[in-house]
């Protein structure tokens, strides 16, 4: 596989990574719901698409508490892998994870970019995967740290995206009706976009009845 080959519902997993209390609480790179929504953006493209998708969080019972609800409640029969480690990679439970989507494609997120994003990068960079960071779907403890980790990650072959982006990458064409209306749900629910769609349909609305 190339980096110019698109991710499509056939290649690639989605990996979310410590969407949890303690981690949102150190975000001070982003408008913190603005991350709420794009993870959101990235699971449920998961759910409608139907790529694999691994949860993990770190040290979720003494400090970081749970993988956020909204992400959760999406893939009931999902098991979260609980890690000690700062680098996913080191734990064995989450690369068995890895392993299982049978993807090389992987789209990766999570919570902080300079840390619980790029250490776990860095490794699946050199066991040979391609790396795509949705970084709007990330934060970190500062704007510089975030940027910094963001540069690292493309000078060692990361991929650099949108949540969005990666919405539009697997829909690729208004046409394919199966995933239309979980796409525009998403656009709906967590994208400025959302407005045009409803504020359309109430005015094709409003223009029939008048022409009743």
């Amino acid at each position: 596989m190339s980096k110019t080959d698109f991710v499509t519902p056939d290649n690639s997993a989605v990996v979310l990574i410590d969407y949890q209390p303690a981690m949102y609480q150190g975000v001070q790179s982003h408008d913190r719901l603005g991350v709420v929504h794009n993870v959101q953006v990235l699971a449920k493209a998961a759910q409608v698409f139907g790529l694999p998708i691994v949860l993990s969080t770190v040290a979720k019972d003494s400090f970081s508490g749970p993988f956020m609800p909204e992400v959760t409640e999406l893939f009931p029969k999902i098991k979260v892998v609980d890690r000690t480690s700062i680098n996913a990679w080191l734990d064995a439970g989450f690369r068995d994870a890895l392993k299982a989507t049978k993807r090389k494609k992987i789209i990766l997120a999570g919570l902080w970019t300079e840390a619980c994003v790029m250490f776990p990068s860095l490794d699946l960079l050199a066991a040979g995967y391609e790396v795509y960071v949705p970084t709007d779907a990330c934060g970190d403890v500062t704007p510089e740290a975030h940027e910094r980790a963001v540069t690292r990650l493309v000078q060692a072959g990361a991929v650099p995206v949108t949540s969005l982006q990666v919405l539009f990458e697997l829909q690729q064409d208004w046409a394919r009706g199966e995933t239309y209306g979980g796409v525009m749900d998403i656009l709906k629910a967590h994208s400025p976009y959302g407005i045009q769609v409803r504020f359309s349909k109430w005015a094709l609305g409003e223009h029939a009845s008048e022409g009743a």
